[in-house]
């Protein structure tokens, strides 16, 4: 990479982190991909992070219903390896700019969390 492509990446970076403190989104440059009719990197990327998380949802229905435990062992192993390509693949997408998360609102984090330390007093498990 030459020093004008570096100082060019630089400014979009900057670019980019300048729009997110005003539109409290979290995200990197896109990474350009031709927009035609054929399926792209980002299209390849997307689906197949849809699909991990399909499969991570159905192994983890089948965990929940096998009685083998030597199944179990093997979905586990299984599931705890579809887990960790969904993340690698949600990576791939945040690095490109493909996936952008919100910022989230403090006052709404703490409405939750207080909300969710009330239902822990009804647990009868945990007094």
């Amino acid at each position: 990479m030459t020093n004008e492509q570096q100082l060019q990446q630089d400014a979009q970076r900057n670019m980019a982190i300048m729009q997110q403190m005003e539109s409290k989104k979290v995200s990197n440059p896109e990474t350009k991909v031709p927009k035609t009719p054929e399926m792209n990197e980002r299209d390849f990327v997307n689906d197949m992070l849809a699909t991990e998380k399909y499969m991570t949802d159905a192994y983890s229905t089948a965990m929940n219903e096998v009685s083998h435990q030597t199944l179990y062992g093997d979905l586990a192993t299984i599931f705890k390896e579809s887990q960790d390509c969904q993340r690698q693949l949600f990576n791939l997408m945040f690095e490109k700019g493909w996936y952008s998360l919100e910022v989230a609102d403090q006052k709404k984090m703490q409405q939750a969390y207080q909300q969710y330390s009330g239902y822990s007093n009804q647990l009868p498990y945990l007094q």
